[in-house]
């Protein structure tokens, strides 16, 4: 009898246990303190116009209840986006647990002022936490809005500028402004501010590229930090020119002569000698080009040279700029090229001068030029 009575109080305790356990685990569950998590994606510092975001949001456990988006300026709340998500199933098991999507801020849109403003993004779960609210997930972000674009305009006034030629502009960019320059088509030259300028003058060379066709749209252009960006227009008179032509024989002799000095070039030793000549000509030329554009950021914003710029002394011209030049082999085209700079012919040895002061930004062996020197003279000329 009294085995028994210990079985039954033993039933009864696990029993008491076992229920004390499954309400614990029940509690836990409908107040867990885990906060969803919420990421969103670009956080930019200005606000210049529609900007995209995308958003996500997660919470594994008891699910998301509410996510909510808005913008505060000044006191006044903006509501940009909320999402409420129904609770289903057993612990809301069957709810959502991951969202993602995307949203748009307009200032325009949304009526907001120049100056600061703050994005708050929320997200509540189902967890009865907080009186029921359940736990909540805030990421706040300061930005500024910036809609106006900067000011520029050009001071000087006269520009008159030949195909395949160089001009120069005088300008003034308001303070702003982060960066100006000079677009032909759609190719970028920089500006660079006038030392110790206190009204915001800039200065830019620019060059119409030899290819130009018929009227290309040159324009000034300044871009600001908070990425508005403003064009204007100014009197500069493009003047057509022709360029010579130029009918290059290759021989095989020629080639037999040459080719040893691109050994370091990797070609198929089964290719015929013209083939070979015909990538250097092609390819090659193409990445040593490439180069020296690339060279076109190391420039120094303060001019480094001074005076008048120095010729090659007792040269003569053997090419000129923007030459188009024909290869023929054996009779027939084989390629076409435009040589791309001034070849100048002196006697052998002869010291060749730096054409002004300025800094060295390049000074190795460059394929079809040889050993080349580029001196960087500031402010994007180099030589």
């Amino acid at each position: 009898m009294k085995k028994r009575r210990n079985i039954g109080l033993f039933i009864t305790i696990v029993s008491i246990v076992l229920i004390l356990g499954a309400l614990a685990w029940f509690l836990w569950c409908i107040f867990e303190g885990e906060k969803p998590r919420v990421t969103v994606e670009p956080l930019p510092e200005f606000l210049s116009g529609s900007e995209q975001f995308s958003l996500s949001a997660s919470d594994m456990k008891r699910g998301l209840k509410v996510v909510r988006v808005s913008v505060n300026q000044e006191g006044r709340n903006i509501l940009v986006f909320e999402k409420k998500f129904p609770f289903k199933g057993l612990f809301n098991s069957e709810g959502i647990h991951q969202f993602d999507t995307e949203f748009s801020i307009d200032p325009a849109k949304l009526n907001l002022a120049q100056g600061r403003v703050d994005l708050k993004i929320s997200a509540w779960d189902y967890s009865r936490r907080r009186g029921g609210d359940g736990n909540q997930s805030l990421v706040e972000h300061k930005m500024t809005v910036d809609t106006i674009p900067p000011a520029i305009r050009a001071i000087s006034r006269m520009h008159y500028v030949n195909v395949g030629g160089t001009g120069f502009i005088v300008y003034q960019a308001s303070s702003d402004s982060i960066e100006s320059g000079l677009f032909v088509n759609d190719f970028l030259f920089p500006g660079f501010q006038v030392k110790d300028s206190e009204d915001g003058y800039h200065v830019c060379y620019f060059a119409i590229p030899y290819n130009t066709k018929a009227n290309p749209e040159v324009r000034l252009w300044a871009k600001d930090k908070a990425g508005n960006q403003s064009t204007a227009s100014f009197y500069c008179k493009i003047r057509r020119k022709r360029f010579r032509t130029e009918r290059l024989n290759i021989t095989d002799r020629f080639l037999k002569r040459i080719l040893p000095y691109f050994s370091f070039y990797s070609l198929n030793p089964t290719d015929t000698d013209i083939k070979k000549f015909l990538m250097i000509n092609r390819d090659l030329r193409k990445d040593n080009g490439s180069v020296f554009y690339n060279l076109r950021t190391a420039t120094n914003p303060e001019k480094l040279w001074d005076g008048t710029w120095v010729r090659l002394k007792n040269a003569a011209t053997m090419a000129k700029f923007a030459d188009h030049r024909f290869y023929y082999y054996k009779g027939k085209k084989v390629d076409e090229q435009v040589h791309m700079g001034v070849d100048l012919a002196s006697l052998a040895n002869s010291k060749v001068q730096a054409a002004n002061n300025g800094r060295v930004i390049f000074a190795d062996r460059l394929g079809i030029y040889g050993l080349t020197v580029v001196l960087d003279h500031g402010q994007g000329l180099a030589s």
